[in-house]
C-alpha cells in the first residue's frame, strides 16, 4: 500500500481507503470480511457516515483489536430518525449519535469528526447558530477526534469551508464527470500542481479553484463518488467516449491537487483485494487520459440529473428508499423489453414504492446532484406496476 500525508493532519492515509456504506444491511460475516480485508491490505483509513446501530456495532465488531490499525472519519449530523437517513442540526440530536457512534465502535476518539453534508450556506449557518461548530472544537480540544473534517459536493460551499479555516480536511465528491464540463473551450484554469500527472482541460473553474485552495492551505482531502455509482465504467451511461475502469477513476481523483486517499465503496473481499491492487499497477492501466478526451457525440450520458444512490434525499415522507428505487429504475432502463425478475422482486419487496410518492419535493430539494426525483417515481411505478 502506498501512504500520503493528509493535509498538516499530521497523519499518513492510505492512497485506497475503505467507504463502508454498502456494509450497511450486510450479514456480520461479510462485514467482518471485507474489514479485515482492508486492513490485511494495509488500508487504514474507513469513512463511516451511516447512522444505523447495527452497521455500526458490526464495524466496531470487526475492528476489536485492531482499532489501532485504521483511522476512522465519523459524521457529526448523519441520523436515522424514524429509521431511515436524515441530517440533523439540532445539537443535542447530534450529541446523541455522535456518543452513540462511539459506544457502537467501541473506541473512545474518532479520528475525523466530520460536519456532515454542508452543500449550501444555509446548512453552514446553520452548524454555528446551533452550537455544532463549538461542539466539534471542544471534542478536538478534549482529544476525542483528532482533527475536524467536513462532507461536501459543492464546490462553492466547499471552498468557504476551507477558506473560513473551520476543518481541518475534507471529503469530497470527485471524478471526471463532476469535473468536467463538456462543450466548453475557452476555459483557461487547467489544474497544475505538484500531484497531477496529467494535464487536463474542461475542468471546472471553481472545482479547480476549491482544489488548489486545499493544497495551498494544506487541507487534504478524501474522496467519495469516485466511480459515479458504478456509472463511468459502463459504456452505455458515461459521458465520455469511452468507459473507465476503476483504477482509472482511482487515479484520476489522486491526481488532484490535496487528494490524499480515495475511499472505495466495497462489500466483499473481492473488491477490496480489485481496489487495492491499484497501488501495484503500472502507469498504463492507471492512465485515464485517452478515456476522457471526448465525450460520446449522441450526447447522451453525464450526471446532472442521475441519481448516484447516496440518499441524501432522504427522509421521505411516505418512508420511501429512493436510491434503491432509482437504481432500480436504471437498471430496468437497460433493457426496455425485459426486466430481470430478480430486479422486479427487489423493488416489490420494498415497503414503499414509486407509486406512494405524494410529490412533496423535499428529496429535489435536498438531493445534490438535480435529480428530477417525482419524476422518476412516477417512471417507476408505471415501470414496475407499483
Amino acid at each position: 500500500m502506498q501512504y500520503r500525508p493528509l493535509g498538516k493532519t499530521g497523519m499518513e492515509i492510505s492512497v485506497v481507503g475503505l467507504g463502508a456504506e454498502h456494509l450497511d444491511n450486510k450479514p456480520y460475516a461479510q462485514v467482518e470480511e471485507t474489514v479485515h480485508a482492508a486492513l490485511d491490505h494495509g488500508v487504514n483509513i474507513m469513512d463511516c457516515f451511516m447512522p444505523g446501530d447495527e452497521i455500526r456495532t458490526n464495524l466496531g465488531k470487526a475492528l476489536a483489536g485492531r482499532r489501532d490499525k485504521i483511522l476512522i472519519q465519523g459524521h457529526i449530523g448523519s441520523v436515522d430518525l424514524k429509521e431511515q437517513y436524515d441530517v440533523s442540526r439540532d445539537l443535542q440530536i447530534c450529541k446523541q449519535y455522535f456518543e452513540k457512534l462511539l459506544r457502537c465502535l467501541d473506541t473512545d476518539y474518532i479520528d475525523f469528526g466530520m460536519l456532515f453534508f454542508l452543500d449550501t450556506q444555509e446548512e453552514i449557518d446553520a452548524i454555528w447558530a446551533s452550537g455544532i461548530v463549538d461542539y466539534a472544537r471542544e471534542l478536538k480540544q478534549k482529544g476525542v477526534i483528532r482533527a475536524i473534517g467536513a462532507s461536501a459536493h459543492n464546490p462553492d460551499t466547499a471552498r468557504r469551508l476551507v477558506a473560513e479555516g473551520l476543518v481541518d480536511m475534507m471529503m469530497f465528491s470527485i471524478n471526471p464527470a463532476f469535473d468536467m464540463m463538456p462543450g466548453r473551450t475557452d476555459v483557461q484554469d487547467m489544474l497544475t500542481g505538484a500531484h497531477l500527472s496529467q494535464q487536463v482541460t474542461h475542468i471546472d473553474p471553481r472545482r479547480a479553484e476549491f482544489y488548489r485552495l486545499c493544497e495551498s492551505r494544506g487541507v487534504g482531502l478524501t474522496v467519495m463518488k469516485s466511480l459515479g455509482a458504478g456509472k463511468l465504467l459502463s459504456a452505455e451511461h458515461t459521458p465520455f467516449a469511452k468507459a473507465l475502469t476503476p483504477a482509472q477513476c482511482i487515479h484520476y481523483a489522486l491526481t488532484r491537487p490535496a487528494v490524499a486517499s480515495v475511499l472505495a465503496g466495497c462489500q466483499t473481499r473481492a473488491e477490496v483485494e480489485a481496489a487495492a491492487a491499484y497501488v501495484d499497477m503500472d502507469d498504463a492501466k492507471r492512465d485515464y487520459s485517452d478515456a476522457i478526451s471526448a465525450f460520446r457525440e449522441d450526447g447522451k450520458g453525464g450526471f446532472k440529473g442521475s441519481c448516484v444512490y447516496c440518499n441524501h434525499c432522504l427522509p421521505c415522507p411516505s418512508e420511501i428508499d429512493v436510491a434503491s428505487v432509482n437504481k432500480y429504475l436504471d437498471i430496468a432502463k437497460l433493457d426496455e423489453t425485459h426486466i430481470p425478475p430478480s430486479i422486479v422482486q427487489h423493488y416489490k419487496a420494498l415497503s414503499s414504492h414509486g407509486s406512494d410518492c405524494v410529490e412533496c419535493g423535499s428529496c429535489e430539494e435536498r438531493c445534490p446532484f438535480g435529480v428530477p426525483v417525482m419524476d422518476n417515481m412516477r417512471r417507476a411505478a408505471k415501470r414496475f406496476g407499483v
